[in-house]
């Protein structure tokens, strides 16, 4: 049995996404021979090198764009540089940055207009550098969206095809339709894999909705090919928005879907099609049958995370990811700068109780922490097959008790890696174990601060306080770990003035210190939360939903004594953008809107 195990089109191309490597440790554990490829990064190699940028520049039939115009105007310098700039965010060619930062080497487009030469002069040379280049690939990315496929984005591809998509029918009618440049290089890079290695099953993973497209473009191009092999996808986006399918039109370009964990799944998939387990023992898994979708679901438990092995990147071309550093924020960039191994620590949730998160399904409800002797193997293990020695723990929330015996463990054996992770703002992030953490190479951590208010915050059910989390960020900002926050506008009941009051706090957080990067959301309302479960608890009553047999996981609510909170997103982005670069603490926090603005109007959710 050949496995091939795919990360689709488009996710992030700093570095891997850690679905693959970690079923490919577990299955080649158990005997199976398996491959794995990342098709995010092939495309992005593909379009961003000399034939790339000259087949964009053949196809390309609008020029009535700024970004358009002026990549049409310098098509030559784009092929001609278009090799070493990517050479150069690969880490290949790092004598680039003094002629990068001269600011004559690359064409500058619409982009550069960002490029604060003043801010710039701040930082070292290969950090303006990477920036500069970074700058550059985003013009190039918008010259394709704007001139050749108005699909397509850096990190996600056809997303809105995904996105509240209860039908199947326009991801469908795209897959079928006319093909897009970006598309004939999926199929083309999708068959070039798949001949060469000949898998009986190829297994895809679908974590986001900018990704669905590309994997249905994929299961697509394997199911024609002869002889063919069996497809499965799985991942996030199918084990929270398709685990009611019902449309049996997704299984002409898929064999089965995998929900949850794929370990067991997988492995049991790969038995029954060795003959070896009836399909009535596959495990959470979906599948055709009698023109109809049926679900088999034996009862296996999974496989404990103290038994998996460390992440196999075996296979993948490490030395090919490019790290962009489209800000010039340390904090706000590391999702994006860098190639970090990605490890997680303990499965879900330890607190698992927050009013708008999935907590009714697996990958939050089911904790499973790994004793930190076996982490620390891990650890080790990854950093000897990557030559690489950053970590990004991929928990949901790390507990601080975990966190603890990791870094004693790390002290202790002496390993030393750079590492940073998600967090709750809670109480026992003492000063203390700050340091501690630190000393065992932690960088940064991010946390919920959410809303911002007390009165919210406890409607959340977060455990946490503001003053709390003033505190946490405090101890993490004076142990020199740098700190982000996830926020989010628009929770049922917010008022206006919550909005101005949770802003104005993020505010003096950045202005004191204790906040180096923030982010805002829009509240999003999912089936498998507890705000989905009690509705009327949170004040709003939900919209009875169209179901088309496809995705279901956003739900539409109206909110009968709420405001419109979608007029507050411009300016709360705007404030924190200005925030994180050291600017605009002693503006009004009214200023950051448009007159009006801030009062609100009562309006539906649609």
């Amino acid at each position: 049995m050949r496995i091939l195990l795919i990360t689709p089109p488009l996710l992030q191309f700093n570095t891997p996404y850690p679905a693959a490597p970690a079923l490919a440790a577990f299955l080649k554990s158990r005997g199976l021979h398996v491959a794995q490829a990342d098709l995010s990064l092939e495309l992005i190699l593909r379009l961003f090198s000399r034939r790339g940028v000259l087949d964009v520049a053949r196809v390309m039939r609008r020029g009535n764009r700024p970004s358009t115009r002026h990549f049409l105007a310098h098509a030559r310098e784009y092929a001609a540089t278009v090799g070493a700039a990517a050479a150069f965010l690969q880490g290949r060619r790092p004598g680039l940055a003094r002629r990068i930062a001269s600011r004559r080497f690359l064409p500058e487009g619409p982009r550069f207009a960002q490029a604060d030469p003043f801010e710039l002069d701040r930082f070292p040379l290969p950090e303006r550098a990477r920036h500069l280049a970074s700058l550059y690939v985003d013009d190039l990315a918008d010259a394709i969206r704007d001139g050749v496929d108005p699909r397509f984005g850096l990190a996600r591809y056809a997303e809105r095809l995904a996105v509240r998509a209860p039908s199947f029918a326009p991801i469908r009618k795209a897959l079928e339709g006319p093909p897009t440049r970006v598309d004939r290089l999926i199929d083309q890079i999708a068959r070039e894999l798949i001949r060469r290695r000949r898998p009986d099953l190829v297994g895809i993973t679908v974590p986001f909705p900018g990704a669905v497209y590309g994997a249905f473009r994929i299961a697509r191009a394997a199911r024609r090919m002869r002889p063919r092999p069996r497809v499965v996808l799985g991942g996030g986006y199918v084990s929270t928005e398709l685990r009611d399918l019902s449309d049996p039109r997704v299984f002409d370009y898929a064999d089965y879907m995998v929900l949850d964990d794929g370990e067991a799944p997988l492995l049991a998939l790969a038995e029954h099609l060795e003959g070896r387990r009836p399909s009535g023992r596959l495990i959470r898994t979906l599948a055709r049958a009698g023109g109809r979708v049926v679900r088999h679901d034996d009862s296996e438990p999974d496989v404990p995370h103290r038994d998996k092995p460390a992440p196999d990147y075996g296979g993948l071309k490490l030395d090919r990811y490019l790290s962009m550093a489209e800000t010039l924020n340390p904090m706000h960039r590391l999702w994006s700068d860098g190639r970090w191994n990605k490890l997680m620590l303990a499965h879900g949730c330890y607190w698992r109780r927050c009013a708008f998160c999935d907590t009714t399904l697996d990958y939050i409800h089911r904790f499973d922490p790994a004793p930190a002797f076996r982490l620390a193997n891990r650890i080790e293990q990854v950093r000897r097959q990557t030559g690489s020695r950053d970590f990004h723990f991929t928990d949901e929330a790390a507990p601080p008790a975990l966190l603890r015996a990791l870094a004693e463990e790390l002290v202790r054996r002496r390993i030393r890696i750079r590492w940073w992770c998600n967090i709750r703002f809670e109480k026992n992030f003492t000063p203390g174990l700050a340091r501690l953490l630190a000393r065992s190479g932690c960088i940064a951590v991010s946390g919920g601060l959410e809303a911002a208010t007390d009165r919210l915050l406890r409607l959340m059910n977060k455990g946490i306080t503001v003053a709390q989390a003033r505190r946490v960020m405090k101890a993490f900002s004076e142990a020199g770990i740098m700190v982000h926050a996830y926020l989010m506008y628009g929770f049922p009941t917010q008022t206006a003035r919550e909005i101005l009051e949770a802003l104005d706090t993020v505010r003096r957080l950045f202005k004191a210190g204790c906040l180096h990067s923030a982010y805002w959301h829009r509240f999003a309302l999912t089936a498998h939360s507890p705000v989905a479960q009690d509705p009327a608890a949170y004040g709003i009553r939900l919209v009875p939903a169209r179901r088309g047999g496809f995705a279901r996981n956003e739900l539409s609510y109206t909110e009968p004594k709420g405001f419109d909170h979608d007029r507050f997103g411009p300016g709360l982005r705007k404030a924190v953008y200005n925030f994180m670069h050291g600017i605009g603490f002693d503006a009004a926090v009214r200023s950051w809107f448009d007159r009006g603005e801030y009062r609100g109007r009562s309006a539906p959710r649609p």
